[in-house]
């Protein structure tokens, strides 16, 4: 986030915390606008990556699990993740093209971490990292009508789900029937953002991760890193995993993981009944296997009304058999698993 961003959101009544939007002063509004209405959401709890020369493609597709030929234009965005050589997840993110370089937005906590590993693997490729998290500013704009606002700062609406249009104004990407990120110039930012306001609620980090959770898009942070092999959080049902582009790191754990059958653990959208805050890395546990952790929290936001509203990979056979799932413990408080908005075989 630059420091005159910083301000200009600070004047608008923002509440910032670790240099990310907290809230606008009243959560609970901010929630329930969400679930009902349009909302706004600056989006500096996740930093850009930049890869650019002419071997930039090839980098990437022998680093990450998902298939970068299929955005070599502009027009559209990709799910993916950049694993272990046990094929394990250090990092899930967006990724997408713009003008002759590629870019990567992944949570701010993993910048510094998945930037060094990447960059020791560059050795003679032509290929450079930067950072652009304060060249650019992401907004995210969700709700029924964004559609109207989009066209009314500029913007055209890219027809498919993860599909990207670009102008002098902004790049603007689909990620839902009425969920859009833009990505705008800096300078232009506060224009963009004003024009918004005109109809859109603006609303802290929480409310954009609430939505992601709903969208059962998976956000690997610091608390799950190396926790899951991408199947296991659905990452190749959103197209995060191409299985015929050749190797990269973990490539052949996962597709072991892919031919030899059915995944035993998934990525489930699930609320918990907790006042308590629930957290990325809390153990599940289930009355079939009550000596052992069954599960983990993926991520976890506090939900319109009450309690949390979560994704969590489990033992599908817990799920299969409907077992009493809890928090944390045994005897914590029990999971109702909700649907997904994409089937789950």
């Amino acid at each position: 986030m630059t420091d005159s961003w910083h301000t200009f959101l600070r004047t608008h009544g923002a509440i910032i915390e670790h240099d990310h939007i907290a809230h606008y002063g009243n959560p609970a509004t901010e929630l329930a606008a969400a679930a009902s209405a349009i909302v706004m959401v600056d989006l500096s709890h996740f930093s850009l990556l930049e890869f650019s020369g002419e071997d930039a493609q090839a980098f990437l597709q022998g680093q990450l699990s998902c298939d970068m030929r299929k955005i070599i234009s502009r027009e559209s965005a990709c799910y993916g993740s950049y694993c272990t050589p046990k094929g394990r997840m250090l990092a899930s993110f967006l990724i997408w093209k713009d003008k002759d370089r590629y870019v990567m937005q992944l949570p701010s906590a993993l910048h510094t971490t998945i930037y060094k590993r990447l960059s020791m693997f560059v050795l003679r490729s032509k290929v450079t990292l930067s950072n652009n998290s304060k060249g650019a500013i992401c907004i995210g704009l969700a709700g029924r009508d964004s559609t109207m606002l989009i066209q009314q700062v500029g913007g055209t609406v890219p027809d498919n789900h993860q599909g990207m249009t670009c102008n002098d104004h902004c790049q603007v990407i689909r990620l839902g029937q009425d969920r859009f990120m833009l990505i705008i110039a800096s300078g232009k930012a506060p224009a963009i953002w004003q024009q918004l306001h005109e109809h859109a609620t603006p609303a802290g980090a929480a409310c954009w991760d609430w939505l992601t959770i709903c969208a059962g898009i998976p956000v690997i942070t610091p608390a799950t890193q190396e926790q899951f092999v991408p199947q296991m959080t659905n990452l190749e049902i959103i197209g995060g995993v191409s299985f015929d582009k050749g190797c990269y790191p973990g490539q052949e754990i996962i597709a072991r993981t892919h031919y030899l059958g059915k995944t035993k653990r998934r990525m489930y959208l699930a609320t918990i009944p907790s006042v308590t805050p629930v957290l990325a890395g809390d153990e599940l546990f289930s009355d079939d296997m009550p000596e052992q952790s069954s599960g983990m929290i993926v991520s976890a936001s506090p939900a319109p009304g009450e309690g949390y509203d979560v994704l969590v990979v489990l033992q599908t056979s817990s799920v299969e058999t409907a077992a009493r799932i809890c928090w944390k413990n045994p005897q914590g408080p029990a999971l109702t698993i909700l649907p997904l908005p994409y089937t789950v075989t």
